[in-house]
């Protein structure tokens, strides 16, 4: 099952969360600032991998992150929807001053 790790707080991840479920996709949401173990979690994956280095170099957190069955992961929840023909719901708001997302 897709794993998406996000935070209740951000409207980048309440889109994506609206447009997995508009679109039937079956996943796992994992709240990383509803506890903290899902924090710690979510951390150990970011501190470590490679496909942050842009995001923590912008000092920013890098949700909503998509992890696929396979290990795949992704920062472009619409990229991944768009590949998946899903139906994407547009962020009310954005995480970032630029309005661009960002978490």
């Amino acid at each position: 099952m897709l794993k998406v790790y996000g935070s209740e707080h951000c409207p980048d991840c309440t889109a994506c969360k609206a447009s997995l479920d508009a679109s039937g996709i079956a996943y796992d949401f994992v709240d990383i600032t509803g506890s903290m173990p899902a924090l710690k979690e979510f951390l150990a994956i970011r501190d470590t991998n490679s496909l942050y280095d842009e995001v923590r170099a912008r000092h920013s957190v890098g949700i909503p992150t998509l992890v696929e069955e396979d290990g795949a992961m992704t920062l472009d929840w619409e990229g991944w929807m768009k590949a998946h023909n899903g139906k994407i719901v547009e962020p009310k708001a954005a995480c970032s001053l630029d309005h661009k997302g960002n978490c």
